[in-house]
């Protein structure tokens, strides 16, 4: 596990770039659908 606040930095970089990921992939199927 990383230490110190990189480690929490490097963690919620991950989160919010899976949260991004999904937002981007979802926006165009909701669009599609009407």
């Amino acid at each position: 596990m990383y230490g110190g606040c990189f480690g929490a930095y490097t963690q919620w970089a991950v989160v919010f770039l899976i949260i991004f990921v999904l937002f981007f992939l979802l926006v165009p199927a909701y669009n599609n659908a009407y």
